[in-house]
């Protein structure tokens, strides 16, 4: 997911480069979305893995 939030991201980039706004605009908005819902699991993961703590050796 990762992954896709860089690759528009470099999208975003290219097309702020070249003006085209609506294109930019678009490819930055997904790119946000991705990296919030990249940052959601994330922090999910973290607390499920201090909700199940250490197993026992």
């Amino acid at each position: 997911m990762l992954g896709w939030a860089l690759t528009f991201l470099v999208v975003a980039l290219i097309a702020a480069v070249l003006g085209f706004t609506s294109i930019a605009g678009a490819a930055m908005g997904v790119a946000k979305v991705l990296f919030f819902v990249f940052l959601v699991l994330f922090a999910v993961s973290i607390v499920m893995h201090l909700v199940r703590g250490r197993s026992p050796l």
